[in-house]
């Protein structure tokens, strides 16, 4: 059977402005909403009437029936919510029952993608939300445009720097199936090294005829065929209407193998049918090679041909053990041979997948609803507007609506922002907590934070630094704060050809990010960028390498690897990767390349150092805004710990210690003491369980260590002792 095998969407005007998602934040019909105000009225005109006996008491009840329905509406939950899967978060106006629904949806999705590589384990690199509208309009306001008008596909996918989006409109039916592809194309980015583009087209187009239920999956049909696809299809060229692949590939000649395997799809795209060509001819290949399980000779054959260079046919020769005429023949004989199958009709598109089914892999579900840990909660309105308002701004048409709902929701004080001025204003009335720093941080800390990585993404350095403070102030304990203040300060060093400032407090940030979120790629980068930049070559070296794993198919990675080789001399192995950096598709890339190898060239020739020529400021230190977001974050711990705290919370500070490892005692398992020597001091630090002890360059704890170079960050017990956070194998 093909593919896997089973092992075993008009309201009038509102004072919400741009913001669409308000007109339905209210979770009771319009009709109950005059229960307040127009009974209330009724009621005062009665009161005086009455003979004043009664007056005073009446008035007192009204006054505390008043008070009930004031706070019964401030307690009115917000029907969003936010649900956690495993490996997903879920924003919805939908309801709990559909917002668990998506979840799972995509978990499944994602466990079908991880059966088709052959993995125990997925690589999530940039941080996932999904947003699920329960109504059209709140989608049609978010969606890309196209000529004009929203696109009709019921789902999109948005990629970022910092994290990853999907948006589902919930009022269509299985609106995760129109962003099935675009799911396979992340989860091979982050998780497949490099490969020709007919291997991720016709993977992807392979995955994108996924149907899936509670009981069952589908996978194998003419994704052509899709209800989802069918506008873009179209779209491409108004004289062609589209076609299945299956009717494609009946109807013309294939492209040969060779050419299929060396060339782009968009080389393509001057001829009529060729892209879809191209689509379908990768779709069958694929289709073919997951049949025959041929998985692992395909990964082999990508290392002879990009990492050896090999030409084409004696890649496929040496990998598949036959020509590429012959795997060319194979691969016309398994359409040949499920011909009664895959051929398709215009006419039978709807029952296509009922008509296809001999072409189908069928199989149950690898993760049921009993099987996929799904929580919920409520999230505050004004969260969820921020939200909103964020993703619209990184969708170029809806910019400016969703800049000007954050701006207006990070000057509007809240409710936590009044309660924070009256305390204040308690405290300076009795002269109490003069040393507590004062803040004039008010509105919405969400929207403070988008508006931060707005303003990092358009180089707008300064303005960025603003709105940090301000989330920082709101939300101290928030890691995107944390996080996007190490974006800025290594994109303001690149923008300013600067060194970076704060290293060391950027470092332990970017430690408390990775604990966060310990697949985050990024931050990975981030800090072997910052531990190079300190003179740390090895350690940075293993943050780098951490990094590619984590996502091997970005290129400024390798990038900074060789950039990491260059400083600590090693020339051969930069050369490797910059050689092939060089001849990059992407421009930029291949144009830094070739400038760190005239660099390094001529360092190594003449001893001259690459940052040479660099402007670098040797003057007495100055206060910069970075200063000011440290010294704003010290003072604020330093008033909550002065205060009261949650009882049982660790305040001790975390302290740093680089040394050799010389012992590990896991008698009392699954504690483990572990002896850690740097010149005359020795330090016994213990991990209550070394199994969920963070460790970074392993992958797995071992009580048999001795003599590793290790960093580790401790809470001291004494002078000679502490508790273990995080250990670093080098």
């Amino acid at each position: 059977m093909p593919g896997i095998r089973a092992r075993n969407y008009e309201s009038p005007a509102s004072s919400c402005g741009a913001f669409p998602l308000c007109f339905s934040f209210v979770p009771y019909k319009t009709g109950s909403a005059h229960r307040g105000s127009i009974s209330l009225k009724s009621s005062a005109t009665r009161l005086g009437t009455m003979p004043r006996i009664h007056t005073i008491p009446l008035f007192l009840s009204l006054c505390a029936l008043i008070l009930c329905a004031i706070s019964s509406l401030a307690a009115e939950p917000s029907h969003w919510l936010e649900i956690h899967s495993t490996h997903f978060t879920v924003i919805t106006d939908a309801g709990d029952k559909r917002g668990r629904e998506v979840a799972l949806r995509f978990e499944q999705m994602r466990a079908v993608f991880a059966l088709l590589l052959g993995k125990n384990h997925l690589n999530q690199s940039v941080p996932l939300t999904i947003l699920a509208f329960d109504n059209d309009k709140s989608y049609y306001l978010l969606a890309p445009l196209r000529h004009g008008q929203p696109i009709d596909a019921p789902g999109f996918f948005l990629p970022g720097d910092d994290q990853d989006f999907f948006v589902l409109n919930l009022s269509e039916q299985e609106p995760w199936r129109a962003v099935a592809k675009d799911l396979a194309a992340m989860l091979l980015n982050y998780n497949y090294p490099p490969a020709q583009a007919w291997f991720d087209e016709g993977l992807t187009e392979y995955f994108r005829s996924i149907r899936i239920d509670n009981k069952q999956v589908e996978l194998g049909s003419d994704p052509a065929l899709s209800p989802f696809t069918q506008e873009a299809l179209g779209k491409q060229r108004n004289t062609h209407p589209p076609k299945s692949f299956t009717a494609l590939l009946s109807a013309h000649n294939w492209h040969s193998l060779p050419d299929l395997f060396n060339a782009k799809r968009d080389v393509f795209v001057n001829e009529a049918n060729s892209p879809m060509l191209y689509d379908a001819e990768s779709w069958i290949v694929m289709h073919y090679l997951l049949h025959e399980q041929k998985l692992p000779e395909t990964g082999a054959y990508f290392g002879l041909v990009l990492n050896k260079h090999l030409p084409v046919e004696d890649a496929i020769q040496q990998a598949y053990g036959m020509s590429s005429a012959q795997l060319e023949q194979a691969v016309k004989n398994y359409f040949q041979s499920q011909s009664a199958h895959l051929t398709a009709v215009e006419g039978a598109r709807q029952t296509a997948a009922n008509d296809a089914s001999g072409q189908l892999s069928r199989f149950p579900v690898p993760v049921g609803a009993d099987d996929s840990s799904i929580t919920s909660k409520p999230l505050p309105e004004v969260d969820a507007r921020a939200l909103y308002a964020g993703v619209q701004v990184r969708v170029p048409e809806r910019r400016d609506v969703g800049l000007k709902t954050l701006q207006d929701l990070a000057a509007a004080p809240t409710v936590a922002d009044k309660k924070a001025e009256a305390k204040q204003e308690a405290r300076n009335a009795k002269d109490e907590d003069s040393g507590q720093l004062p803040s004039n941080a008010i509105g919405n800390a969400l929207a403070h934070r988008i508006l931060a990585w707005d303003h990092i993404q358009h180089g707008e350095f300064a303005g960025a630094v603003t709105e940090l403070k301000d989330a920082s102030a709101l939300n101290p304990h928030d890691m995107w704060v944390r996080y996007y203040v190490s974006i800025l300060k290594y994109r303001g060093a690149e923008a300013s050809h600067t060194d970076m400032q704060g290293l060391p407090n950027m470092m332990l940030d970017l430690r408390s990010v990775l604990e966060w979120y310990p697949e985050l790629a990024d931050a990975y980068d981030l800090l072997a960028m910052a531990r190079n930049a300190g003179g740390g070559a090895a350690a940075a070296l293993q943050a780098e390498r951490s990094a590619i794993a984590l996502s091997p198919r970005n290129e400024l990675y390798v990038f900074h690897l060789a950039q990491i080789y260059v400083a600590s001399k090693n020339w051969e192995s930069a050369n490797i990767h910059l050689n092939r950096l060089k001849a990059s598709s992407n421009p930029q890339i291949a144009a830094l390349a070739r400038d760190l190898i005239e660099q390094a060239g001529s360092e190594r020739k003449y001893g001259i150092p690459t940052n040479a020529g660099k402007t670098q400021s040797k003057l007495a230190p100055q206060k910069s805004p970075f200063d000011v977001l440290e010294e704003d974050a010290a003072k604020r711990d330093a008033a909550e710990n002065s205060g009261s705290s949650d009882e049982g919370e660790d305040q001790r500070p975390t302290k740093f210690f680089r040394g050799r490892l010389v012992a590990v005692d896991c008698s009392h398992a699954p504690a483990a003491i572990l002896t850690v020597t740097a010149e005359n001091a020795t330090l016994k630090l213990r991990a209550p369980d070394y199994k969920s002890l963070l460790l970074i360059g392993a992958d797995d704890f071992s009580c048999d260590w001795r003599d590793r170079q290790v960093t580790v960050n401790y809470k001291s017990r004494g002078p000679k002792d502490g508790d273990l956070v995080s250990l670093e194998v080098r």
